[in-house]
C-alpha cells in the first residue's frame, strides 16, 4: 500500500463510514440512476477480476491488473477509460473523506482513446430522413424533440406535459432535469410545438409525453430500437444511438452560426471545452484549403 506523505495527520473522518458498502452509497448519492447503475457494474467487474477485498486494501497493482484484464477482454478504449475512471473516482472520494488511507487511483493513468465524435454526427439530411421514417406520429414527435432540444435520452423520457408550454411567436419550451441534478429550459421552434400539441389528446398534465402501450413512460432502450428501425428504413447502416441526435444538434447549430456558449447552455455542458469539441469535429475551414491540390 502506498501512503500519501503529505497527509500524515490523524484527522477524524468527515463522515461516519462503517463499511465499504456505505462508502459506495455515499459516493453514488448525488449521481443519476443511469450513472449509479453503470458505476455499480464497473465496481462488480473490478472485484470479479481482482477478488473481493476491502477498499482500504486495494493497491495500485490491483488497478493495473484490472486495466490489463480490460485490454485482454477487448473492451473498447472508451469503455476501459470509463471503467477505470469509475474506480479512480471512488478511491479519490474515499480518500477525501479520510476513510481510505491513500489515493492509489491517482497514480493510474487510463488509456487515451481516439476522438471518434466526427464519426457519430448525422448530416441534416439524415436527421430529416429519420424523422420522416418514423412509424407513428408519437415516434416522429419524440425524435423531433430529441433533435430540437439536444436533450439526453434519459431527460426526454422523464418529460411530462407539465414541463412543456407555449411561448412567444408560437414556439414551445421544455424544462429538462438532467445530469448532475441540473435543470435547464430549452426553447424550440413553432413547428415542433405544433407537432407536440397534435399528440397530446386527453393526456393529463402529469402524464409522460412519450408513453408505452401500457401507459408508463418510455425508456431509453425503446428509443434506441425506434431509431434503429428508422435507420433500417432509410438505409443508414451505422448503429445510431439516441445520443447521436444530441451530437447532431450541437454540430448543426454551430454550423448555422449559433454562438458556442449558447449551445453550451442549451446542452447543459458543464465546460465550454466539451461544447468546443464540435467545432473541431466538423471544421468548415483548414490550411489545406489554401494549397494547390
Amino acid at each position: 500500500m502506498l501512503w500519501d506523505e503529505d497527509r500524515v495527520d490523524h484527522s477524524p473522518e468527515i463522515a461516519t463510514v462503517e463499511s465499504d458498502e456505505q462508502l459506495v452509497e455515499l459516493w453514488l448519492h448525488d449521481k443519476s440512476k443511469n450513472t449509479q447503475d453503470a458505476y455499480r457494474r464497473d465496481l462488480a467487474l473490478f472485484f470479479n477480476i481482482i477478488g473481493r477485498k476491502a477498499l482500504r486494501l486495494v493497491t495500485l497493482n490491483d488497478l493495473q491488473v484490472f486495466a490489463k484484464a480490460l485490454v485482454q477482454r477487448e473492451y473498447a478504449v472508451s469503455t476501459q477509460q470509463r471503467r477505470l475512471n469509475s474506480l479512480k473516482s471512488l478511491l479519490n472520494f474515499g480518500y477525501k473523506l479520510r476513510v481510505l488511507p491513500a489515493n492509489v487511483g491517482q497514480l493510474l493513468k487510463p488509456p487515451r482513446a481516439k476522438d471518434t465524435l466526427a464519426e457519430r454526427i448525422l448530416s441534416e439530411g439524415q436527421v430529416l430522413d429519420l424523422l420522416n421514417a418514423t412509424a407513428t406520429l408519437q415516434e416522429h414527435a419524440l425524435l423531433r424533440l430529441l433533435y430540437a432540444t439536444g436533450a439526453r435520452v434519459s431527460e426526454l423520457c422523464d418529460v411530462r406535459w407539465r414541463d412543456l408550454q407555449g411561448v412567444q411567436q408560437g414556439r414551445g419550451q421544455v424544462t429538462l432535469f438532467g445530469k448532475g441534478g441540473k435543470t435547464r429550459v430549452v426553447v424550440f421552434s413553432a413547428q415542433t410545438w405544433q407537432v407536440l400539441e397534435s399528440i397530446r389528446a386527453e393526456a393529463a398534465i402529469n402524464d409522460p409525453i412519450f408513453q408505452t402501450r401500457r401507459g408508463g413512460k418510455i425508456n431509453r432502450n425503446s428509443v434506441r430500437r425506434m431509431i434503429q428501425a428508422a435507420c433500417k428504413r432509410v438505409g443508414i447502416v451505422e448503429r445510431v444511438s439516441p445520443h447521436w441526435f444530441r451530437h447532431a444538434h450541437a454540430s448543426h447549430a454551430l454550423e448555422r452560426g449559433a454562438p458556442v456558449n449558447l449551445v453550451q447552455l442549451t446542452l447543459g455542458h458543464a465546460s465550454l471545452a466539451t461544447t468546443g469539441r464540435y467545432l473541431h469535429a466538423r471544421p468548415q475551414d483548414s490550411s489545406g484549403l489554401r494549397l494547390a491540390v
